[in-house]
């Protein structure tokens, strides 16, 4: 018993659409990371690195070989003060 063409045609549609969503989502991770691949298992020393990598360079995957750091960065730090009780 052959299937009928108009039934087809849905489950065509929606392959693509996976396949478009799909290659989507992997082209806005590669543009966002930089170019690089994704990073698996960040713990607290990673963040620690990636926050001031982004500091230094201005781009969260961003690295430099420079070893005496730019203009402002010694003032440039992550701590926050806290705030204080009125």
């Amino acid at each position: 018993m052959p299937v009928p063409f108009e039934t087809l045609i849905p489950y065509v549609i929606i392959t693509a659409m996976f396949g478009v969503t799909g290659a989507g989502l992997s082209g806005i991770r590669h543009y966002a990371g930089g170019g690089k691949k994704h990073r698996w298992s960040i713990d607290t020393w990673d963040r620690q690195m990636m926050d001031r990598d982004r500091r230094l360079t201005g781009v969260l995957r961003g690295q430099t070989d420079n070893p005496i750091a730019p203009a402002g960065f010694e003032v440039n730090q992550p701590w926050r003060a806290e705030k204080r009780f009125s």
